[in-house]
């Protein structure tokens, strides 16, 4: 499974891509929207999971809306350290991990999504 993981914390891009590497996923690492929005019109994903709060003008969640745009049924994963009710709307259809999380969350709401139980 190829996932879009997108997190502008260089350490924690870092060691959840080799997490989810070792868990079996294909990861591409992009830190920030600008880089994850060349990523999606490069290559398709079966998720994205996304931190909310980006630096270059490109949110997580207008990640998720361009994924959606190009896939009406991409997979998508928000991630924030806000509580769900700080953040502005979400798209339609994506789900939603509050920070911090640990791995075998993460794995868990990927494997979730990726199986339709999401």
């Amino acid at each position: 499974m190829r996932i879009l993981f997108v997190e502008d914390e260089g350490d924690a891009r870092l060691l959840v891509g080799d997490g989810l590497r070792l868990a079996g996923f294909s990861v591409r690492l992009a830190e920030d929207g600008v880089v994850a929005m060349q990523a999606l019109r490069e290559e398709t994903y079966d998720a994205v999971v996304t931190d909310v709060s980006m630096p270059n003008g490109v949110s997580g969640i207008e990640v998720a809306e361009e994924a959606l745009r190009r896939d009406p049924s991409a997979r998508v994963l928000i991630v924030s350290g806000h509580a769900r009710g700080q953040l502005p709307p979400l798209p339609d259809g994506v789900t939603y991990l509050p920070k911090p999380y640990r791995l075998p969350q993460l794995i868990a709401a990927l494997n979730a999504m990726l199986s339709g139980a999401a």
